[in-house]
């Protein structure tokens, strides 16, 4: 009888064996990767803060693997380049968030065209920031379809059809439905929602990969009155009595950003539990990999978990964001993981989840956290993390950090500094950054330094920071192309002593083009150009002019690459455009 206990159990064996290798390959995730805009660590309610109601997000956190030492760029253009690409921005091109420092190189693999090549449905809505013009858009770098604003936010000066709606642009703005001009209506959070659900909806049958990222909590600080009414009469810096931790000093007008941001968190909360209501409805929750983060510490001083700095600062409490990561079918829930992640690690962790290839022709800085995220692992090989940013920069030793496991070495100091010009912290002890312990003799400092030296002459000889990154006009792409104030280049006139703006571009096809300069004003009177375009100059101006657009018609340009400079001047000295329209004459 045992005999014949044993030959059954190996029938079964190999017979399991065997339907396993007819199954069919376990399907690839869906991805759906949630960003929004300036929302520190400590917007949250599961981050201790006990002012914000954001009970969905607080739940997924629940459900979640968290990343609590997830670390990104200071600013978001940069952190944007970084997720899409597995690449530390500088390599990219992108270093800062206007001034023609937003623009991704178009040689650049992203998330979008890697998960394209596997079959996956792509989509971007939101807040795209790493280019606005042909061939850096989201529908040119491997999104099927997008909904997007243009610039870093809606309503600021390179986002043109907002910008006049002042404090009401996030109410009904203009938005661009893949490349064309969309008139949406509603709250832009709410709008956004709207569409990735439908978005979802309509690819539920194959794997799709979603780009969530709202424009909110970022300024201006605009919001649903029912959501402001919520906080209009709590006071941000209260009920931290008991909490040793640091915390910076809040004046009034701080407490009524934060008011407006908390406001702007909870519909955010609101706007998830719509979407992951979807998910459940359609039952895609248990194969959806679902990706919340943030790009960057908070604008404003308010709550952020005891961290030192916010936005734009390399300590803590500009570079570290919350980060959740959801897939019931593979992870298991509610743990943490300490060891430090990047937001170039996303790349690398989705091309090994969803079978994707990596690309092989260029240096990726990530690292797939696959292991980590699936218990595998438990920590990741040594490695350096560098961050910086300086506003047209980057600036050698100005606001620059480089971390090695607890180790982090700050230079906020000139290009010529010695090691004890820096500061080093130990955040395995000193988690808030207040004991600076460099000194000319630590050993660590002086290791740090020359990796960060070495990491310094890598990014400045990088091909993509070097050049400039063209628009292209004269395709069919974007028949007309129209240049914002976010993507143009500021330089020095000794003339007027001021900046004046160019754009770089390419023209794609010999002919006549028409040039239309918009002032977003009215100026009245006499206005002078001289319009530069490489080695063609043009002096011209306009009398009595009544209207708040300049046109040049029928400019011959020859294929090239080149920087368009319209110089504007009146008696009052330098005029700064609003944008600049370029369409082939007729």
């Amino acid at each position: 009888m045992f005999q014949h206990s044993k030959v059954l159990i190996l029938v079964l064996s190999h017979f399991c064996l065997y339907l396993q290798s007819q199954a069919p390959e376990n399907p690839r995730p869906n991805v759906i990767m949630v960003m929004t805009d300036d929302q520190g660590f400590g917007d949250l309610g599961y981050y201790g803060n006990p002012h914000v109601k954001t009970p969905t997000i607080d739940a997924f956190a629940r459900e979640s693997v968290r990343f609590d030492e997830f670390i990104v760029s200071p600013v978001c253009a940069p952190t944007r380049a970084a997720l899409m690409t597995g690449r530390h921005p500088l390599r990219t091109g992108v270093r800062d968030t206007y001034r023609g420092g937003a623009i991704m190189s178009t040689n650049e693999i992203t998330l979008a065209e890697m998960l394209k090549q596997e079959g996956y449905a792509t989509g971007m809505v939101g807040k795209w920031h790493l280019g606005d013009n042909y061939p850096s858009r989201p529908q040119d770098q491997g999104f099927d379809f997008t909904l997007r604003h243009l610039s870093g936010g809606i309503g600021q000066p390179g986002d043109w059809p907002n910008t006049a709606k002042r404090d009401s642009s996030y109410f009904n703005p203009v938005l661009w439905k893949n490349g064309e001009m969309f008139q949406s209506e509603g709250y832009c959070s709410d709008v956004f929602t709207d569409v990735a659900i439908d978005f979802i909806d309509q690819n539920k049958a194959k794997p799709f990969f979603l780009y969530l990222a709202y424009n909110a909590p970022h300024a201006p600080l605009q919001v649903p009155q029912k959501y402001y009414d919520l906080y209009k009469d709590i006071d941000p810096a209260s009920g931290f009595e008991n909490d040793n931790r640091p915390f910076p000093a809040m004046n009034e007008k701080t407490k009524e950003q934060a008011r407006k941001v908390y406001a702007m968190v909870s519909n955010i909360d609101d706007n998830l539990k719509r979407l992951f209501q979807q998910l459940d409805d359609l039952k895609l929750s248990e194969n959806t990999l679902v990706i919340f983060m943030t790009d960057n510490g908070p604008q404003h001083d308010r709550y952020i978990a005891g961290m030192r700095g916010r936005k734009s600062y390399v300590y803590e409490g500009g570079v570290r964001v919350p980060s959740f990561w959801r897939l019931p079918s593979k992870f298991m829930g509610n743990r943490d993981i300490n060891t430090p992640a990047a937001h170039y690690d996303i790349l690398p962790t989705l091309a090994e989840l969803c079978r994707a290839k990596v690309p092989t022709d260029r240096k990726i800085d990530g690292t797939s956290l696959l292991g980590l995220l699936s218990g595998r692992d438990t920590t990741l090989e040594n490695r350096s993390i560098v961050r910086s940013w300086v506003r047209g920069g980057p600036e050698k030793y100005n606001n620059i950090s480089i971390r090695n496991k607890e180790f982090k070495l700050v230079g906020n100091c000139d290009g010529n500094a010695s090691v004890e010009k820096f500061e080093l912290y130990d955040l395995a002890q000193d988690p808030y950054e207040l004991t600076n312990l460099a000194t000319p003799k630590n050993k660590k400092s002086k290791e740090l330094k020359t990796e960060l030296d070495q990491w310094l002459d890598e990014m400045f000889a990088e091909p993509n920071f070097i050049k400039s990154h063209p628009a292209i006009i004269g395709t069919v792409h974007e028949p007309t192309t129209v240049l914002n104030l976010n993507d143009g280049e500021f330089t020095l006139d000794p003339n007027f002593n001021k900046e004046i703006v160019g754009w770089a571009i390419t023209v794609a096809k010999q002919g006549n083009y028409t040039i239309k300069i918009h002032m977003g004003r009215k100026i009245g009177g006499d206005i002078n150009l001289k319009l530069t375009i490489g080695s063609l100059k043009e002096s011209l101006s306009f009398k009595n002019l009544s209207d708040d657009v300049l046109e040049v018609k029928n400019l011959k340009l020859s294929k090239g690459s080149y920087k368009l400079t319209p110089l504007l001047y009146n008696t009052s000295g330098y005029l700064k455009p609003f944008y600049i329209e370029i369409t082939p004459s007729s």
